[in-house]
Order: structure tokens, then sequence, then C-alpha cells
């Protein structure tokens, strides 16, 4: 297995010398939300008869749709936005091909990782009000995003939405929507982000995302914390950086509880 910067040309050609059987892709990633260009990235991948598969979990059928940008496979966590409620834990896979839906099916079946009907259930349940969740996500993200790019005890915030976001553009060209994920660096230590995260009543710490409920979690001590401190330095993930994943509550109170809690940065 070999991790690289897919917005480089060069070590992205690289790679494909290697000879590739598939590429994966993580577009918004996490936790930096950094944009990948799915159609360049295919563009590569059809020179080399290598499979593109898609991670599109952050911003669901809703906002991207890969398949159509040329992708083979799609992977959600259909624990997050799909399903919406924090309930189950699930995942789907859509292939273009049907000869590749098959063989996955099969080794599903196989190995036993196929989901439970209750599960299958609750995700269905959840797909019948996705659009309208994501648009109050999204709708709350955005007010949230002005609220901590005017706070002066925020030192930077990575959201695709904004237009000196690296990845704008390319957000814009191929998504729908920006979603309602959002990092952010308070300025300060860790010490700093613990009083920060001690004081907030409505926001969760939890590592999860994509529910009617809004979580807060530090990256480096949570969703990273197997990474060396160093490599997560090299990576962007500093201590004092933090992503939320914004619910759908009334959006002022979620940044009267922000604003509370950074009295104490």
């Amino acid at each position: 297995m070999l991790f690289i910067d897919q917005n480089d040309p060069k070590a992205l050609a690289q790679a494909f010398e290697q000879k590739p059987k598939l590429i994966w892709v993580e577009t918004p990633s996490n936790p930096l939300l950094r944009i990948t260009d799915i159609e360049q990235i295919v563009s590569f991948a059809k020179q080399h008869s290598t499979l593109v598969s898609v991670d599109n979990t952050f911003l669901s059928p809703i906002h991207q749709k890969p398949l159509l940008l040329g992708a083979d496979i799609v992977v959600h966590s259909t624990t997050k936005y799909i399903n919406g409620h924090s309930d189950l834990v699930g995942g789907a896979v859509i292939a273009k091909d049907p000869q590749v839906a098959e063989d996955l099916k099969w080794w599903a079946n196989c190995t036993g990782i196929t989901g439970a009907a209750f599960d299958s259930f609750l995700t269905l349940r959840g797909l019948r009000t996705l659009d309208v969740r994501l648009a109050r996500h999204e709708t709350n993200a955005a007010k949230i995003v002005d609220f901590l790019q005017s706070h002066s005890s925020i030192e930077k915030v990575y959201y695709p939405g904004l237009k000196d976001h690296p990845g704008h553009a390319i957000a814009k060209k191929q998504q729908s929507g920006f979603g309602s994920m959002i990092s952010f660096k308070i300025k300060g230590d860790i010490e700093q982000i613990k009083a920060f995260l001690s004081r907030l009543n409505i926001f969760s710490l939890a590592e999860s995302l994509g529910g009617v409920e809004s979580l807060i979690c530090h990256p480096s001590t949570m969703t990273h914390a197997a990474v060396a401190l160093s490599e997560q330095e090299t990576a962007g993930i500093t201590q004092n950086l933090l992503r939320i994943s914004v619910g759908i509550e009334n959006v002022e109170d979620l940044i009267t509880d922000l604003a509370t809690a950074l009295k104490s940065c």
C-alpha cells in the first residue's frame, strides 16, 4: 500500500508506474477537508487500467456523485449521513461495472460482512430524510463558518466552501454542496483545547459524524491517535486542531455554545 498526495501530478505518475490495481480517493479528506479532483485521478487511472474507488461518506450522494465523474466504485459509511441518527454501524459499496459489483457481493457474502436486516431497515429510514437533513446541515455549517472566521481566538478555518480554501474551485466543480464538516485551529495549546471542550454543552465530544446531533472531536488524540505525533505534524494535524460535524439543531444555539466555550481560550 502506498500513500501519496493525490493533488501532486508527479507523485501520481510515480504511483501509477507501480501498476496498482486500485486507487483509493477520499474527498473531502479527514480531518483537513482537502479536495481531490476525481476526474483528474480517473484520467490517470484509465491510462493504466486501474480501478478508482471514492470514499463519499463526508458528502453523501446528495452533494457528490463520483460514478458520474468517472469513478468505478463508491464507498459510504452508512453509519454517518445516510443513516443520520447515530444508531447503527454499516457501510455500502456501489460499483459501476456489474461484474465488479458481483465480485464484491460474493466476497461480502463469503466473509460474512453483510449488514443485518434491522440495520438495513434503519438505513432505509435515514435515506427518506437525507435530502432535507443535508440542506439543514449545510445551512447551519455556513453560518458557523462565518462565526469562526470572525472570532479572534480562531487561528484558521478549514472548509471547502471558503473561497480561499485551496480546493474551493474543484469542490465547486464536482460537488453540489460543501457539506457540514468543519475543522478549525484555536490559538493556544492543548490545555486551552481541553478548557474549550469542557465548556461545551450542545456539541458532544465524539469521533463519529453525520448524525442529526452536533459532534466535535480532537483528531490528534482521537481519530488519528494511532499516528505518531511527528507524522501528524507533517500532515498538518496539530494539537490545536478540532473537527466538528454540524448537526441540525438551532444554529443560534450552536453558535452560542461555541462562543461561550471560546471565552476560555
